[in-house]
């Protein structure tokens, strides 16, 4: 079962994307105590931000994006329908440990226009953009896309014809993705500023920042964090759905400047050819004839063992499910191989998919999950077991085998498989407990390529070098340091996901040079595995660019995802997401489960809502 992410279009609000602990009294501890934390600013992600009362009116209008550019042309920002909603969640203004601000969102590339002259900023957007800054006294956390979701207006459909500015599958072949009904553009992840997509990228940040900096110091004030580009990550085929793929997984990027960047990096890790031919098993005469892995050699024929790739080419066999213990029989959760006890498994992650499909679940984070580099391991059958430890005993909550297989050798014999035996089974033995292995599917092969692993690396390299270079970007153009967060999605949260198609973990360590901004859904938002991950990255000033509980079954749900985030330093908290679009207006958009209205009963949107206005009251 995987987990789903739903996230509404917005004119001008980009698309964001899509997930073994000690005791909650030691994870308690790590909190940040109250008095030494500046206020929690509660910033919601807004739908129709640039709405003016003066058009929304006018019933000539027909579409909602009219009503926006004739409040351009009028020259007359949303200010009054976003002050409006500010004051029912928070009355008479900012003030106290919880304050309501705003989250403004400027789409980097949807900035440009076409004109005789070529592509240009058009001023009017922006400029009606930060009237909205100015005029809204509250707190506010701008963010700045120009990831795939920034896939609105005319240049990035120009920009879609060049296939130098994508992300690329094996072969060349382009990606055809779109996320509940709107097309994401799978933007290259090279840094080149010569490739328009990153020409336009670049100069739009820097033209934005020399605004920002002329922006009155009271304003300024105001601005408390700026995110920046986006959810940045690797693609891959059926993004709505398949971030839990296993089987048949195709990557990017396999662009030929992607290829030529994975032979330099080789070089410059290995220095020369002869100790990568070393290393590697290969024969090659030069780096130049380095191939990156790309086929999957139970079906595709192979030159060399080289060229194998899938979700487990690289060494690592994720042994993943998920077990609901409402009475908390379970004190401890082991992997074993082959009866050998391997290390405790990974606990409490998020498996928003079981919420909802087990009535009895009534806490999404049941998800567990153990990384098993079986790289080393002699080629043979193995036998993966989950042990769950409750009062001093021992009981089998899930099994699998796997063959450790080469290509070009000979088949594994089906020899019996050792492991611990006459284990009683923890969902007959422990009260009202509920478990289930999902991987590795039982009786699978895998076949360790060393080459994979370094693909793999290579890609998580490219995602961050890439933030990288925005982030020196942004402070080479004069944004201040101290407001600067990432807006990225966390696949490590979610035990069901496969991250090597994202690729994005590396981004997220705490050694990273910027602030971490987290987009938290499901259990995410209240977890004691992140929890331990901020703990154990020194991450005390954190930001969270998107937030929804997506919970219904708990009345407290929300409340307790609100507090956790107080708690662990949350700078600030962007709720997904409220809208002031004119009900008449309302087919225009066509998601509307996460949004937060005392009516909207999907996704437990109403009950988020109340706490939100309970929670402004610190």
């Amino acid at each position: 079962m995987r987990s789903r992410r739903l996230k509404p279009v917005s004119i001008f609000v980009a698309l964001g994307a899509c997930l073994a602990i000690g005791a909650i009294t030691e994870l308690a501890a790590q909190t940040i105590p109250n008095r030494q934390r500046a206020p929690l600013i509660l910033a919601p992600v807004i739908e129709g931000l640039h709405m003016c009362d003066e058009a929304a009116m006018d019933r000539t209008l027909s579409s909602a994006y009219d009503v926006e550019a004739r409040c351009r042309s009028m020259g007359i920002s949303g200010a009054a329908a976003l002050s409006r909603l500010l004051e029912t969640l928070e009355p008479g203004g900012p003030k106290g440990r919880v304050q309501v601000g705003f989250t403004a969102t400027l789409p980097l590339l949807g900035l440009y226009r076409p004109t005789r002259d070529g592509w240009e900023i058009d001023e009017a957007q922006l400029d009606n953009f930060l009237r909205v800054i100015r005029d809204v006294r509250r707190p506010v956390v701008l963010y700045l896309p120009a990831d795939h979701f920034d896939s609105f207006g005319p240049l990035s459909r120009e920009l879609l014809k060049d296939p130098e500015n994508l992300l690329q599958l094996q072969g060349g072949r382009p990606l055809d993705l779109n996320y509940f009904g709107y097309q994401v553009i799978p933007y290259t992840l090279q840094t080149d500023p010569k490739l328009p997509v990153n020409r336009y990228r670049y100069a739009a940040l820097e033209h934005v920042s020399r605004k920002l900096r002329a922006l009155p110091p009271d304003v300024q004030k105001r601005i408390v964090a700026i995110t920046f580009m986006g959810e940045l990550h690797h693609m891959f085929p059926d993004f709505e759905n398949g971030m839990g793929a296993f089987k048949e997984v195709r990557v990017t990027d396999y662009s030929p400047a992607s290829i030529q960047g994975f032979r330099s990096w080789l070089q410059k890790r290995f220095h020369t050819v002869q100790r990568l031919n070393i290393e590697m098993g290969l024969k090659l005469a030069t780096f130049s004839r380095v191939e990156a892995p790309s086929k999957d050699g139970r079906k595709e024929k192979l030159a060399h063992f080289s060229e194998h790739y899938d979700a487990f080419a690289g060494g690592n066999l994720t042994v993943a499910g998920w077990v609901w213990d409402p009475h908390n029989t379970v004190q401890q959760l082991d992997l074993f191989v082959n009866g050998k006890h391997v290390g405790p498994m990974e606990r409490y992650l998020n498996r928003l998919d079981v919420y909802r499909a087990v009535d009895a679940v009534t806490d999404p984070n049941v998800g567990f999950r153990f990384r098993y580099d079986y790289s080393a391991l002699p080629l043979g059958r193995y036998k993966a077991q989950a042990v769950a430890t409750s009062g001093g005993k021992q009981y089998l909550l899930g099994e699998t085998e796997f063959v450790v297989a080469a290509h070009g050798r000979p088949s594994v014999p089906l020899q019996t498989v050792a492991g611990l035996t006459s284990l009683p089974l923890a969902t007959e033995k422990l009260p009202g407990l509920r478990a289930w292995l999902d991987l590795p599917t039982s009786g699978g092969d895998v076949y360790y390529n060393p080459l994979a692993r370094l693909w793999n690396e290579y890609r998580e390299w490219q995602v961050q070098s890439l933030l990288r270079e925005f982030h020196h970007r942004a402070l080479r153009s004069g944004l201040p340091a101290n407001k600067l967060f990432s807006h990225q999605i966390m696949p490590g949260v979610n035990s069901s996901w496969n991250a090597q198609l994202l690729s994005a973990d590396q981004t997220l360590r705490g050694s990273m040079p910027w602030k971490q901004g987290i987009n938290m859904y499901g259990g995410a938002t209240s977890s004691p595995w992140m929890r331990q991950y901020l703990a154990k990255e020194r991450i005390t000033d954190y930001g969270v660019p998107e937030f929804h509980p997506q919970q219904w079954k708990s009345s407290t749900a929300h409340a307790r995802a609100l507090q956790a985030q107080y708690d662990q330093g949350a700078r600030f908290v962007s709720p997904y997401y409220f809208s002031i679009v004119p009900k008449r207006f309302a087919n225009t958009f066509a998601i509307n489960r996460l949004e937060l209205n005392p009516e909207n009963k999907q996704e437990g949107s109403d009950q988020l809502y109340r706490a939100l206005v309970e929670f402004a009251k610190k």
